[in-house]
């Protein structure tokens, strides 16, 4: 059974996105946090999959649709944090964050298919990754990876070949972390949630 998790925060003002401030408010990077994640959800729901897990750092609210489970977090780094939410799925499992609403369920679908390959990895243009497949589960394969840090993804992929598995890569996306990013991820993505908040705020703020 393929499981596509979810990492993410509770979209609380002062406590995501706060590198979109003072660009943006803290209220108004915590409801592009929570446009983001729910573009992102909506992609998870569009995707063929056995389970579908949202790893939630805080309260789940009204802003997760049905056909989502939720655990919580467990406490420490963020190599620590994700290598145990591998630790609640068995079999052919995909993570991404919540950082990249531009995600489509073909290109989650892409990163479910192990047919050829025993991992994904998708690079993120700010020297991290967005995406993370497994053929078989291990967390101790994050466990021990600098996170947050320009050679993340080259440490994290190296980590991954040097295990003797085979990995193939999905395609580099941009994580919204800046004001940058936001706008460079909403001209992309007209019609979404996000694309849709963003401009909304963006004229306001003109």
């Amino acid at each position: 059974m393929s499981t596509l998790l979810v990492i993410a925060k509770t979209p609380l003002a002062g406590r995501v996105k706060t590198r979109l401030t003072p660009h943006f408010t803290p209220q108004q990077a915590a409801d592009l946090a929570r446009a983001a994640l729910e573009d992102t959800l909506a992609a998870v729901l569009a995707t063929p999959a056995g389970r579908r897990v949202l790893v939630l750092d805080g309260r789940p609210g009204c802003w997760v649709p049905e056909g989502i489970e939720v655990v919580p977090q467990t406490a420490g780094g963020l190599d620590v944090r994700l290598a145990a939410a591998f630790s609640h799925v068995d079999g052919p499992t995909l993570l991404i964050g919540m950082d990249t609403p531009q995600v489509t369920p073909a290109l989650l679908a892409q990163g479910l298919d192990f047919s050829e390959t025993d991992a994904w990895f998708g690079p993120a243009d700010d020297g991290g990754f967005w995406a993370l497949g497994l053929a078989e589960p291990d967390p101790a394969l994050l466990r021990g990876v600098p996170m947050s840090v320009a050679r993340t993804g080259r440490e994290q992929r190296r980590r991954l070949t040097a295990s003797g598995r085979t990995v193939r890569d999905l395609p580099e996306l941009c994580d919204v972390d800046t004001p940058a990013d936001a706008a460079q991820v909403a001209a992309a993505i007209p019609g979404t949630r996000f694309a849709t908040l963003h401009g909304g705020l963006c004229a306001v703020t003109r």
